[in-house]
């Protein structure tokens, strides 16, 4: 409650409840989510609007064995009942799979020690064809001089790599101490490489894009495009006038 009183104050609209599940830690399951009207009884209202806050469901998963990833393959129902799907690969196999073939919202990426593997262009950009988005977390570079400097070194390679597309910084907060507003962390992306207009987007329309993505993800599974195909010239003078309107009608 605490938290969520002080994403409220800071200037936030939206806010997501964090499930992280390590398999390597024990073996774990699947659980559904806590609903935020069991935890938070009265939620604040967003300042200037009538809107309360709205607080979403997101599910993190810290794979490190490819194994780890055909639970994401299945179709849990569990799975389905979160807004947000997040996958923490910790080989650069893992992120490759994740980049290619995961059916994700959120690729996180280690901040807090030195990547065992360099990003490479091929996954990065499929990735971004794919509407995922890589997430970067800002908390551990206000903790300690060590994860800050592995912080931005490894944002910044990964800026060499996206351009700064589809960067999404959040907080991983668990105090309320260790929450900025927007406009702080979108000077911190400024550390990390990214452009103004890139470190607007990365806490702003980039958040919205991942979430709807994870909407679409839960409610469709394609979309169809239909485009008009225009007729050639000398189909048309050799179709009767009749038939055109009847082909017409």
């Amino acid at each position: 409650q605490n938290i969520l009183t002080m994403c409220f104050s800071v200037g936030y609209s939206t806010v997501a409840l964090n499930h992280v599940i390590d398999f390597k830690e024990k073996k774990q399951e699947i659980s559904k989510p806590v609903s935020p009207s069991e935890l938070f009884p009265s939620l604040p209202i967003v300042q200037g609007t009538s809107k309360k806050i709205k607080v979403l469901t997101r599910l993190t998963l810290i794979v490190s064995d490819p194994s780890h990833c055909n639970l994401l393959r299945s179709t849990s129902a569990n799975i389905r009942l979160y807004d947000i799907i997040a996958v923490f690969p910790k080989t650069e196999k893992l992120f490759h799979i994740a980049c290619t073939t995961l059916d994700v919202d959120l690729v996180c990426i280690n901040v807090t020690e030195k990547l065992p593997f360099y990003f490479r262009r091929p996954p990065v950009n499929m990735a971004i064809d794919r509407g995922i988005y890589f997430e970067l977390l800002y908390t551990p570079a206000i903790k300690d001089s060590t994860m800050r400097r592995y912080t931005i070194s490894n944002a910044i390679s990964l800026m060499q790599i996206c351009k700064g597309k589809n960067i999404v910084i959040s907080s991983a907060a668990e105090r309320p101490l260790e929450l900025r507003g927007p406009y702080d962390v979108a000077n911190l992306g400024l550390l990390f490489g990214l452009s103004e207009g890139e470190a607007k987007a990365a806490v702003s329309t980039n958040c919205r894009a991942s979430v709807l993505h994870g909407e679409t993800r839960k409610s469709a599974c394609g979309v169809v495009y239909t485009v008009k195909k225009p007729r050639k010239v000398e189909e048309e003078e050799t179709v009767p006038a009749c038939k055109k309107a009847k082909t017409q009608a």
